[in-house]
């Protein structure tokens, strides 16, 4: 069982690291609150290696991720208070082993590679740095319909890590000399990496900004649509975490779609206010499409065609 000293450790990261997504978790139950704090801790210590590396070289970065993964499933000794806690919640909960796999999988990634050719190529990555946190999320949820709830999940977990790619252009270049935006759309708007690199806004690169929006809010639209499937008790929590990331499209747009040379943030305030109109929607109308389509500053597309996947191309938006 994780002792209070873990748990500790693990909200305290989650506090300071991921002040959007906590500001969701303190919604949940606490039978799933505390297990949330202890993955988002496994998730942060993971990603610190590849995004905070100090001193450490592309092998050394390699090995310290190798070791994380034993460690959190149970192959290795820790005295890791985040690693041996999480190792105690996967088998709790029976989290797959092969969930661990992909996510580390994708912080390896992140050493070797910082631009993506094609939106395949993002959503492959997205597989094991997104949708292997809302399968996570979801089985500690402990929802009767996992089946059915497990590919929406992913859905939403991608549109979160979507946003973030989005928003986080300029701290991705200047930090880690990463771009996140597939350089098919870049091309397709008539916009250039070096633009990026850069940091020159254009309104070429605003284009290819809003397309990325457009492909997040299908994913939103996806992954909305299977909170339903949830258990009752987090279903709030869970469309709250939607509405607050899906708030930085707002943000974005209403900066002129400028990520490149700005960073947007969502005040305490804004997320307080969100909270509210989500709690208040809700106990009106339990149906989450309905009460993310009044919240959310999203705008619902209503002509994609049904067959479309969530990585096919749409037109351009031109400015």
């Amino acid at each position: 069982m994780v002792d209070d000293t873990q748990l500790a450790e693990s909200r305290s990261i989650h506090r300071q690291t991921g002040k959007t997504f906590y500001f969701a978790t303190r919604l949940l139950p606490e039978r799933v609150r505390q297990a949330t704090y202890v993955l988002y801790a496994f998730f942060r210590v993971a990603d610190e290696i590849v995004d905070d590396p100090g001193e450490m070289s592309a092998d050394e970065q390699r090995e310290r991720l190798l070791e994380v993964r034993d460690a959190a499933l149970g192959r290795r000794d820790t005295d890791d208070p985040v690693l041996s806690a999480f190792s105690e919640v996967r088998e709790e909960y029976g989290i797959p082993d092969e969930e661990v796999e992909v996510f580390i999988e994708a912080m390896l990634t992140d050493i070797e590679k910082s631009r993506y050719e094609t939106y395949d190529d993002v959503e492959e990555y997205m597989r094991g740095s997104a949708a292997a946190v809302g399968v996570m999320m979801t089985i500690i949820m402990e929802t009767d319909d996992l089946e059915t709830a497990l590919p929406h999940a992913c859905r939403l977990g991608e549109a979160f890590q979507l946003t973030n790619f989005v928003r986080d252009v300029h701290e991705d270049i200047v930090d880690r000399d990463r771009i996140y935006l597939p350089l098919e759309t870049l091309e397709a708007c008539g916009a250039a990496p070096e633009d990026v690199e850069r940091r020159r806004f254009t309104d070429e690169l605003a284009n290819a900004i809003e397309h990325e929006l457009r492909r997040a809010e299908r994913l939103y639209r996806e992954g909305v649509a299977g909170i339903k499937y949830l258990p009752k008790d987090c279903q709030l929590p869970v469309l709250a975490a939607a509405v607050l990331y899906a708030d930085h499209h707002r943000l974005i747009r209403a900066d002129d779609l400028d990520t490149v040379t700005r960073e947007p943030s969502l005040g305490t305030i804004r997320k307080i206010v969100l909270v509210a109109r989500t709690r208040w929607h809700w106990f009106w109308s339990d149906d989450p499409e309905t009460v993310f389509e009044k919240v959310s500053g999203i705008s619902m597309p209503d002509d994609r065609s049904p067959t479309a996947g969530p990585g096919e191309p749409e037109p351009m938006p031109m400015r």
